[in-house]
């Protein structure tokens, strides 16, 4: 028996939807990163992009269990001396850019390499319930009904 190994030829790329209003977060970026990785795939090959192309939509809507929405806090530099700023995730939800919250829990649960870099750019995520990828035809995924867990009424 031999192992498979896939090629460039063997991989089947399709487009998902996931609509994020009252899921849990951690949930949310755990399922999205297996699909972005294609280990939901049986032809799962560790150095290839195998995975689907995902959108995400109400990501303004996503939940936190516990405090998290008020205690958990994002970091950056500035690259200035003394350039260190922080804001909560409430913050973020709130603001210009509420989609970032998802984005950076999806790119801390993919390996750090290459590969991952280029794994993010098959993630669309989207403040509210429109996104201009219908053309794709993408197919939806319930992640509320994968798992009671997975949604929270706030």
């Amino acid at each position: 028996m031999k192992t498979f190994s896939a090629t460039p030829a063997d991989i089947d790329k399709k487009w998902i939807v996931i609509d994020a209003e009252g899921v849990v977060l951690g949930r949310l970026a755990s399922i999205v990163a297996k699909r972005l990785r294609g280990k939901h795939k049986p032809s799962f090959t560790p150095h290839m992009d195998m995975g689907d192309n995902v959108i995400v939509i109400n990501a303004d809507k996503v939940q936190m269990t516990g405090n998290k929405r008020s205690a958990k806090v994002y970091h950056w530099h500035t690259g200035y001396p003394g350039g260190v700023k922080s804001r909560t995730a409430a913050q973020i939800l709130e603001g210009k850019h509420p989609e970032r919250v998802v984005e950076a829990a999806v790119k801390r649960m993919l390996p750090k390499n290459v590969l991952s870099r280029h794994l993010m750019t098959n993630l669309r995520v989207y403040a509210g319930s429109e996104h201009p990828h219908a053309a794709q035809s993408p197919e939806v995924v319930d992640v509320k009904s994968m798992n009671a867990k997975n949604s929270r009424s706030a």
